[in-house]
């Protein structure tokens, strides 16, 4: 069984297609896309599909998408984050909504698997708003190592339709070859981590990697096309 995620409520309004394909969704905050009621919208359709809900929090960034690092004091970094999971959190208590991971965006997710400092940030936000709630996180990252000191539960996530360094860091947006738009090549990199524990790199090196989840990103151009496809061959929780 393998579980599906996408990054939801970014204004794409494509939610009602995406919904029924995936096991779990991280659904904006509102600080780099979205708003309050495109987040009700994503929940009620997580719930009507079963979908597992997550938030999905950012730098508070809306010209950038929150895909650039923000030059921002660790305070007003964790109240931001803080101020985006309590909204969240409230809007999910309205539907009766179990809020079951969290799972930091862009900058800062890619971030705080390197920097440590900003990864205690992102933790203590979290445990200040939420007394029991799952974290996505990369495999061998920092991120990883202060949230089980914390004692956060983690879920260890990769990316489906990402390349990936020798490091295990994502292939930067800004090269052509960061993203994987072949739905063929996509089912064959979720598999070979699902069952083998270990992705080829843009170099074409193998290395060890462990995920239980697996993102598609909902903005890339043919993200419906791949998630159909990946429906149709694996199985998902």
């Amino acid at each position: 069984m393998i579980d599906i995620n996408c990054d939801l409520g970014e204004g794409l309004h494509n939610e009602h297609i995406i919904m029924p394909l995936i096991s779990s969704c991280n659904i904006s905050c509102g600080a780099h896309a979205g708003s309050i009621e495109i987040i009700d919208n994503v929940i009620q359709l997580a719930i009507q599909h079963k979908v597992k809900i997550g938030a999905h929090p950012s730098f508070p960034d809306r010209q950038n998408f929150g895909r650039k690092v923000l030059d921002i004091s660790n305070n007003n970094l964790q109240k931001s984050l803080e101020d985006q999971l309590i909204v969240f959190k409230e809007r999910a208590l309205l539907q009766n909504a179990t809020i079951h991971h969290v799972k930091p965006h862009g900058a800062l997710y890619n971030l705080i698997a390197v920097n440590r400092e900003k990864a205690s940030v992102v933790i203590a936000a979290i445990q200040h708003v939420f007394e029991a709630v799952k974290l996505y996180v990369p495999y061998q990252s920092r991120i990883e190592e202060i949230a089980i000191q914390s004692g956060l539960e983690i879920v260890y996530e990769a990316f489906a339709d990402r390349r990936y360094n020798e490091d295990l860091s994502l292939v930067s947006r800004t090269l052509s070859n960061a993203l994987i738009e072949d739905k063929h090549e996509v089912l064959k990199q979720v598999q070979k981590i699902s069952e083998k524990q270990l992705v080829t790199t843009v170099n074409f090196h193998e290395k060890e990697i462990k995920a239980s989840t697996f993102c598609v990103h909902g903005d890339t151009k043919n993200a419906i096309e791949i998630l159909q496809y990946l429906h149709e061959y694996i199985h998902t929780k």
